[in-house]
């Protein structure tokens, strides 16, 4: 084999060696944009998840409050109730 195949056959290895490298270059620098994307969606998950339990603990406390204001409108009626019925039955024993 002459130095001058020889430097061919070195040149085309060296070829072939460059674009191994640069494909794996190019797949390691998708692979870094694809976490830096996780990374991203992830990041805006957290957010949304911090948003919905801040609206929930509201929601929470909202139905609580409502809970607490129908009992007190029950009571209310209950006694209502009660007075009106005291009232008939005294008017009725009035009347008898």
């Amino acid at each position: 084999m002459s130095n001058a195949e020889a430097i061919e056959i070195a040149k085309h290895r060296l070829a072939l060696a460059l674009d191994a490298l640069e494909a794996a270059a190019e797949r390691r620098h998708e692979a870094d944009r694809d976490q830096a994307a996780l990374a991203d969606q992830i990041q805006a998950l957290g957010n949304d998840r911090a948003r919905l339990a801040g609206e929930l603990d509201e929601q929470s406390a909202h139905a609580r409050a409502l809970e607490t204001a129908a009992q007190e409108v029950k009571e209310r009626i209950d006694g209502a109730i009660a007075t009106i019925r005291d009232v008939l039955a005294a008017d009725q024993g009035g009347n008898s």
